[in-house]
């Protein structure tokens, strides 16, 4: 981690003054305490007392089944963090750090019902279990069995008994534990707390600043702004694709056929691999064979660089956040590429605001996939709440790199929605303080709360033991 002066001496000269008191000195201030501190499956087998696979889950992130476990290879297993508890597509438990004969190692955590569910699931196949640490399961075959990763490295096994299970059990189960810091900032004034978040806020957006310069210094001030909209556009289900896409795809190639734009993408998308348009209702037809005879006479030419349809995550995401949608979303930006970067020279933010907002289509506007029905009401194709993250993330650091003072409009920013990263976070820090949801009414909250999970939560094994920042904020002034 750069220190202070290293971050100031890192931006371009003309960037410095007008950051110096009002960005700089809160952000370097937190990078000091950074510096100071471095640190979906079905049940295949029925179990004793009517247990779920989810309820022992459940328990097993409770602790009732303890921390020490002899492991099925004879050796010792210590739980030193449990992690958070995965709900989405994935291991069971991500963030956990675990001490297997006496050597610690971090990764997520898989609880099955039976051993070979490792198998029977698909995770000895699948690159997202590789960081698997260790598999819990709760009964086993009769002939022995090793949980392999898709390198064929071997993953420790536990067994555990819902039989020694204690019988009083809470249901109300947090997405995390306490943590340590939790009974120091529940002391803490609230505006004391509200300067240590300000801070690492503003630490990180001149991370995202720098982030840009970098980005503009390979690849020039256009094009990195046209790379991080799309990144941000795919969010976090498929920021990688959208990323890739812009990457491949760079906004002049794409300008100059005004006219092909969202035919390109969508090829190059991948979305485009069949003629066969008969199995679509007939609005999506129509659409489809415009954008097919655009794309057919360039798919040969452009064929290397399209992606692989396993590159994205078209499920678990709500329709609104749709690919398709979004695809659509950033060729409307690529078309008016010159009006997007007349407002972005305008003193406020509302012209910036007002082009996302005024972007529609005539076929998006009322649908949230290729293969979905129209919808009755006409749907915003870029709403408010992806406004708000995109003038975070992308517009006010270029503002930022573009030497503007930008922490005042920063700051007034207001939360739309939380996501489950930010409530972890929050439980982690303030748990049940009433205090809690003043402390993520804004965007500059929800961003500092952020930084100091991944900083600190996020990087630290011992489950909060010799984690440094409960003793640094008290010393934060």
């Amino acid at each position: 981690m750069q220190n202070k002066s290293a971050i100031f001496c890192s931006l371009p000269r003309p960037m410095r003054a007008p950051y110096l008191f009002v960005l700089m000195f809160p952000a370097a201030c937190y990078d000091q305490l950074l510096t100071s501190a471095r640190v979906g499956e079905r049940p295949l087998l029925a179990v004793p007392r009517n247990f779920t696979e989810l309820e022992l889950q459940a328990r097993w992130f409770a602790g009732d089944f303890g921390k020490s476990f002899t492991g099925t290879a004879g050796e010792e297993v210590e739980i030193v963090q449990f992690g958070i508890w995965n709900r989405e597509a994935g291991p069971d438990f991500s963030n956990a750090a675990v001490r297997v004969d006496g050597q610690l190692a971090g990764g997520n955590i898989e609880f099955d019902l039976t051993d070979q569910n490792w198998e029977v699931h698909g995770h000895a196949t699948n690159p997202s279990f590789d960081g698997t640490v260790l598999h819990v399961f709760v009964a086993s075959g009769a002939r022995a069995f090793f949980s392999r990763t898709t390198a064929n490295r071997n993953v420790p096994q536990v067994r555990v008994d819902p039989a020694t299970l204690p019988s009083a059990f809470s249901t109300n189960l947090p997405l995390a534990r306490l943590g340590r810091c939790h009974a120091p900032l529940r002391g803490l004034p609230e505006e004391k707390i509200e300067s240590i978040l300000a801070a690492a806020a503003q630490f990180r957006l001149q991370r995202k600043t720098l982030r840009l310069q970098r980005l503009s210094e390979l690849h020039g001030t256009d094009e990195a702004l046209f790379q991080e909209l799309a990144g941000t556009l795919g969010y976090k289900k498929n920021k990688i694709p959208f990323t890739l896409l812009a990457q491949r795809l760079p906004r002049q190639i794409l300008r100059a056929q005004p006219n092909e734009i969202e035919a390109v993408l969508f090829g190059v998308g991948g979305f485009l691999d069949t003629p066969d348009l008969a199995q679509f209702e007939p609005g999506t037809r129509q659409y489809l064979r415009v954008l097919w005879d655009q794309w057919w006479p360039r798919r040969a030419s452009l064929e290397r660089l399209i992606l692989p349809r396993r590159t994205w995550r078209l499920s678990g995401t709500r329709p609104l956040n749709h690919p398709h949608r979004r695809l659509a979303a950033l060729a409307g930006i690529v078309a008016s590429w010159p009006k997007l970067v007349r407002s972005l020279g305008e003193s406020d933010l509302d012209p910036v605001r007002r082009f996302f907002l005024g972007l529609t289509h005539p076929y998006w506007n009322f649908h949230y996939t290729l293969t979905s029905d129209p919808v009755s009401g006409k749907m915003a194709l870029v709403g408010e709440t992806r406004v708000t993250e995109i003038l975070a993330n992308v517009i006010l650091p270029f503002r930022q790199l573009r030497e503007r003072v930008v922490w005042p409009d920063y700051a007034q920013l207001s939360a739309r929605l939380t996501n489950r990263r930010v409530e972890t976070g929050a439980v982690r820090l303030f748990g049940d303080d009433p205090r809690r949801p003043r402390f993520l009414r804004t965007v500059a909250q929800q961003q500092g709360l952020l930084q100091i999970y991944e900083d600190f939560c996020l990087r630290d094994d011992s489950d909060c033991a010799q984690c440094p920042f409960p003793e640094q904020m008290l010393k934060w002034t």
